[in-house]
């Protein structure tokens, strides 16, 4: 990335206009997800695997509702966390995570309140790592909001609010174009969250904002971040396996745009999971025109809600094992983007078994071939 993109930092952020803000997904999914462009400043760069990172804004009737927990004005003179003053208004909007309650919260919250704040020993039970899944239960599904109303009182002075709360930080979001193809802008797939506990509908902060406060022609502040553990083979006639279910089709959409408009000669194959083909087949369109134009060789989808059993990404690799064990054979990189927690592991265990019936091999074996891939940057993840 260029010493050009560097002058914009999460701390001085490049003020980029809303091009286009529209639902990719049908009206019958469960699910809202967004195709986001963003302009660009001529000379801002960035390479396919990077992320761009959107500073949100709170809601402005959880602001209100602090203000009014709080019993503030908004017009309170305060320090931010760069010792630069500000209203308290601006903080709460700006500068302060009022989203998800987090344990530090709670504990620094429970040494500032004073005596009689109601339920105080019960916040400091959960101090300590002793008390962890106690305290854990306890901020699950909460914002700072709750905690102010079960336990009013705690905040005696505004300034104490960068003792209690973190600071408002970005959002990264993986780039779903290539600059090949789109030169001054960058696009994003972001899924909408909503959810609804503790009796309080809620949103993710940065999702949300974009599902509903920032429609076409509005200026957000955002930078460019590189991501130099994901990148495209530098021999542009390697083989490109990606797996890239949910918002993790974005980066494989830049990859592809990129391989495309360069006409690199790679062969790519992608796997795309969701839960309904009708409704959830995100840039469905472009991806049927690369088959079509022969930028994809292979595109295996699985739509878990389509059928009686569940079917998953993993599940198509494993039906086309032997196939994949031949792009691996040829050189083949394999990338993996999305959800961290079980859906990269289980591709993982999906490409050891791939690898151990490939080589007809015991799994230490199969480890060992898949750390040699990692280290020849031919293993790449992109998971959160």
């Amino acid at each position: 990335m260029s010493t050009e993109t560097q002058k914009y930092t999460r701390n001085s952020p490049y003020q980029s206009t809303m091009l286009v803000n529209y639902v990719l997904t049908d009206k019958d999914s469960e699910k809202e997800t967004r195709h986001i462009e963003l302009s660009l400043e001529e000379g801002m760069h960035y390479t396919p695997g990077d992320a761009v990172g959107i500073l949100p804004t709170n809601r402005d009737s959880e602001v209100e509702a602090v203000l009014k927990a709080l019993k503030y004005k908004g017009d309170e003179p305060v320090l931010d966390f760069f010792k630069k003053p500000t209203t308290l208004d601006d903080a709460l909007r700006t500068k302060l995570h009022i989203g998800k309650l987090t344990r530090g919260s709670v504990n620094s919250y429970a040494k500032l309140a004073p005596e009689g704040t109601p339920g105080l020993d019960f916040l400091k039970s959960l101090a300590g790592q002793d008390n962890k899944s106690k305290a854990e239960e306890y901020v699950w599904g909460r914002e700072f909001i709750d905690l102010l109303t079960e336990h009013p009182g705690g905040i005696t002075d505004p300034q104490q609010l960068f003792t209690v709360l973190q600071r408002l930080t970005p959002r990264m979001y993986s780039i779903a174009s290539s600059q090949a193809k789109f030169a001054n802008t960058v696009h994003t797939t972001v899924r909408v969250v909503r959810y609804h506990t503790h009796n309080r509908d809620r949103q993710g902060l940065c999702s949300g904002h974009l599902g509903e406060r920032a429609p076409e022609g509005e200026v957000l502040p955002i930078f460019l971040h590189a991501n130099a553990q994901f990148r495209l083979p530098e021999d542009t006639s390697a083989p490109v396996i990606m797996v890239g279910p949910g918002t993790g089709i974005a980066p494989f959409r830049a990859f592809l745009e990129h391989r495309q408009t360069h006409g690199h000669t790679g062969d790519n194959w992608l796997f795309f999971g969701e839960q309904r083909a009708a409704s959830d087949f995100l840039y469905k369109d472009e991806f049927h025109s690369m088959l079509a134009d022969g930028t994809l060789q292979r595109l295996d989808t699985a739509f878990s809600r389509d059928q009686q059993k569940k079917i998953y990404v993993q599940d198509r690799m494993k039906e086309n094992s032997a196939e994949l064990w031949q792009w691996l054979e040829r050189g083949a990189y394999f990338y993996v983007c999305g959800d961290a927690s079980r859906m990269a592991k289980d591709v993982e265990q999906t490409l050891l078994d791939t690898i151990a019936n490939g080589k007809d091999c015991s799994p230490e074996h199969a480890l060992e071939y898949l750390n040699e891939l990692k280290k020849a940057k031919r293993y790449q993840l992109d998971v959160y």
